[in-house]
């Protein structure tokens, strides 16, 4: 079988989108073709916000490559499946768009996973992979649907199985991406501290968190915490050095202290950023990770206060000066420090910006509180509103336009309304 496994180019206008507008690798596609090479297919990776391909120029790559499946991501990279755009727009107009030719049109993302029947209706795809994807899409080439965790259409109707994949971490393979690949991938993610003179890379050394944050949505993929052997993350490593990048950003929902893994890194003498927690950092680990090429770490805080913490069922051992002291030393080794925050409704706004003001003047950044989004298959829109429905996404979008005029220094205009974004007309380019 052939497979073309596709990243649109995306457009986030009107959206309520909190990740990075600039391409990244599609780590969930570097592991598909590996997999789906190993059992015999054909595969296409067809990245077109990584290679500023128009609709028009996506279509002619997967018609050229005559794919018996046409694989649609419905969120920009894997390090932002948690938070990716509410609407459909995007990889609705490009399916539309590949239709009659791209064979059985697959789509898998957030959307497949929380919701996958609406997700199915609103894109006009033929099958929904629920969960994490890469273990999956080989098995789609048997037919047999019934017998994996997917949605598909069975005539006129909808049939829905199973639960959210997970991928076997260990099995994974590190992933190679080549020269041509990663000479395109100038950016680097969440670094400030330096202009790029290199390439720059994402990879994961783990997947899953073991907390359950109210926020955050990760309940229907990338949800229990697995490792990836250190055998694999240091050949990783190996061959992107080889390949010459200069940073990695590591996706890992929470990047945790683990020794052995810093030593890899440390040997290999490159530039790397985090996204982690910070009061799971004793001092010790703190100075490690500087000194091992960390110069960039999101720590998520989220409150000052424990009301605040515990509202957002942080689980958080310790206090809001102890998690001060930590930023601050963190800062002394590491070049960009960014304590991120929450709109949790308890805090006091005057409490707020003399906290943020006292980091601050320690050379520590700590961003505006951001109203929650509730996203479907999150905690928070359980506990509101029960399981997701069909309707999840307009429901979560329709309360938080409902409760918000001021949004944050991430998101300063106001987004349209969902339904307006999903109707509007073709991708554009």
């Amino acid at each position: 079988m052939r497979y073309s496994l596709i990243n649109p180019r995306w457009d986030f206008a009107g959206s309520i989108y909190f990740g990075c507008r600039e391409p990244h690798l599609p780590l969930e596609y570097g592991y598909s073709k590996l997999l789906l090479e190993r059992e015999g297919h054909k595969v296409e990776i067809v990245d077109g916000q990584l290679e500023n391909l128009t609709t028009a120029q996506i279509v002619e790559r997967v018609n050229r490559f005559q794919a018996d499946f046409s694989v649609v991501t419905t969120a920009p990279s894997y390090l932002f499946w948690r938070c990716a755009p509410p609407e459909l727009r995007v990889p609705r107009n490009l399916i539309s768009a590949l239709r009659p030719a791209g064979g059985t049109v697959v789509v898998v993302g957030p959307h497949a996973s929380t919701t996958p029947r609406a997700t199915l209706v609103k894109t006009a795809a033929d099958v929904a992979v629920i969960g994490e994807c890469e273990e999956i899409l080989p098995r789609l080439a048997g037919g047999t649907y019934g017998e994996l965790p997917v949605a598909w259409r069975d005539g006129d109707d909808i049939r829905v199985h199973g639960s959210p994949h997970q991928s076997n971490m260990a099995e994974l393979p590190a992933l190679r991406w080549g020269r041509e690949t990663l000479a395109r991938h100038a950016h680097h993610h969440h670094r400030f501290e330096a202009t790029p003179q290199g390439p720059g890379a994402e990879m994961e050394t783990s997947r899953g968190c073991p907390y359950h944050c109210t926020f955050c949505a990760k309940d229907n993929f990338r949800n229990t915490f697995r490792r990836r052997p250190l055998s694999t993350i240091e050949a990783e490593l190996d061959g992107l050095v080889a390949d010459g990048v200069e940073y990695i950003y590591f996706i890992d929902e929470i990047f945790l202290p683990f020794k052995d893994v810093l030593q890899a890194i440390t040997e290999r003498g490159i530039r790397f950023g985090i996204q982690t927690r910070i009061d799971l950092w004793n001092s010790e680990m703190i100075d490690l990770l500087g000194a091992a090429g960390c110069v960039s770490i999101e720590a998520g805080v989220e409150s000052i206060t424990a009301e605040g913490r515990n509202l957002l069922d942080k689980k958080c051992k310790i206090t809001t000066a102890e998690m001060t002291d930590r930023l601050i030393q963190a800062r002394k080794g590491v070049a960009f420090v960014q304590a991120n925050l929450l709109d949790s409704n308890v805090d006091d706004p005057d409490e707020v910006e003399a906290w943020r003001q006292l980091l601050q003047e320690n050379g520590v950044w700590a961003n505006k509180p951001v109203p929650l989004f509730p996203y479907p298959g999150s905690p928070d829109y359980r506990n509101r509103w029960g399981a997701p429905d069909d309707k999840a996404w307009e429901r979560a979008h329709a309360f938080y336009l409902g409760q918000f005029d001021e949004f944050s220094d991430i998101q300063e205009q106001r987004p349209a309304p969902l339904i307006q974004l999903e109707l509007t007309g073709e991708q554009r380019g």
